[in-house]
């Protein structure tokens, strides 16, 4: 890997929240950002992938893009593939995966071009391939003009290496981080979920405010490239500072088996000393000693578990809770129905943009501090 080449990154965001992905990725000092549906591209060199992996908390995965060429035919893209410069950045040792996309070019057969490919990199330098390679080349071949990126994450970058224990309908950390960045969360405030389920908001607000990098504890494909320097890497993973914070998260939920997953979770991000779960039903939370904050909260939705109408009363005992008690807090409620929330009976402010979390469309509505 040369490491001073400057490639273009793209951190591909959940649909809906490329904005506050942008604004993480401008926060943390990568260059050229800028936002396209579906994603964010930034440039940078390997160390700059590197670092988009361990440290971006909404992306959901950093692809690489290697080159493109034109081609239109399957003997143009075989010659032109067999002398793409692929030993500067696979390993002969290592499998790989081809995938490959077509929209509006003569290559139209997407199967046909990904075999193509596969057997230049196997042919030309020697790389196994294997339907379940870490290591994932895509090809998209779009107005005859061929683009090869490498998937540098492997796993998706929710998955982030200390969360087992999974309450229903989960909601991905990259979305959480999100919806906390959308609230204006910044880790300086406490944060309250009361329908905390496996812990999501609770945990991910508690590293964002102890500086914890979202990849600290997991492994990424780009360990499997070419050129990939573990010294390097490991002097990157062991900069992040904690910082001092003496605030507490907490959670609760009605459900004793929420409580016991959310504080195994906590336990094994290493966030239980400022992370607290009780088990509560929404009528009877309160709020903690000390500053006000955040109430963030992802309750069941009509199109998920349990219907509109009974959920209707269970939004109506939280707004309830809320306005009693909460004076002076702010709050993020996050749903499919605009009834649901209206139903919390909360000063809403307009909500947020249309989000698609596993094909339900959700958005994130909130309030100002309330009165």
């Amino acid at each position: 890997m040369e490491k001073d080449t400057d490639f273009e990154i793209f951190l591909i965001a959940t649909p809906g929240l490329e904005a506050p992905l942008a604004a993480e990725a401008q926060f943390n000092g990568f260059s050229q950002v800028k936002t396209i549906p579906g994603g964010v591209i930034c440039r940078g060199s390997w160390s700059e992938v590197w670092r988009a992996n361990l440290t971006l908390r909404g992306a959901n995965k950093v692809l690489v893009r290697l080159g493109s060429f034109p081609a239109v035919h399957l003997a143009q893209l075989d010659k032109r593939a067999r002398k793409f410069p692929w030993g500067e950045f696979l390993r002969s040792d290592v499998p790989v995966k081809v995938e490959a996309a077509s929209r509006k070019s003569r290559i139209y057969h997407a199967g046909a071009a990904r075999q193509r490919v596969e057997e230049a990199i196997s042919e030309t330098l020697g790389a196994p391939k294997s339907s379940d390679a870490e290591v994932r080349i895509l090809l998209r071949i779009e107005k005859d003009i061929c683009t090869i990126s490498v998937d540098s994450s492997g796993e998706l970058l929710h998955k982030r290496g200390h969360k087992e224990a999974i309450a229903k309908a989960p909601m991905r950390e990259t979305m959480a981080a999100m919806f906390l960045r959308d609230c204006g969360f910044s880790g300086n405030e406490p944060v309250l979920d009361p329908m905390c389920g496996s812990g999501t908001f609770v945990i991910e607000a508690a590293e964002i405010a102890l500086g914890l990098h979202p990849g600290r504890t997991r492994s990424f494909a780009f360990e499997n490239l070419a050129g990939f320097d573990p010294d390097r890497w490991q002097d990157m993973r062991s900069e992040a500072e904690v910082v001092e914070c003496t605030l507490t998260f907490c959670g609760s939920d009605r459900n004793a088996g929420a409580i016991e997953a959310a504080t195994a979770n906590a336990e094994r991000a290493q966030v239980s000393a400022n992370t607290q779960f009780q088990q509560l039903s929404v009528s009877d939370i309160k709020p903690p000693a000390g500053p006000t904050g955040l109430i963030i909260v992802n309750p069941p939705y009509g199109a998920r578990i349990g219907d509109e109408k009974r959920l209707r009363s269970v939004y109506g005992a939280l707004g309830k809770s809320l306005m009693t008690r909460f004076r002076g807090w702010r709050v993020g409620v996050v749903t499919s129905a605009p009834a649901l929330a209206r139903a919390t009976r909360l000063p809403l402010l307009a909500p947020g943009p249309v989000v698609d979390h596993g094909g339900t469309k959700i958005r994130l509505y909130k309030t100002d501090p309330l009165p």
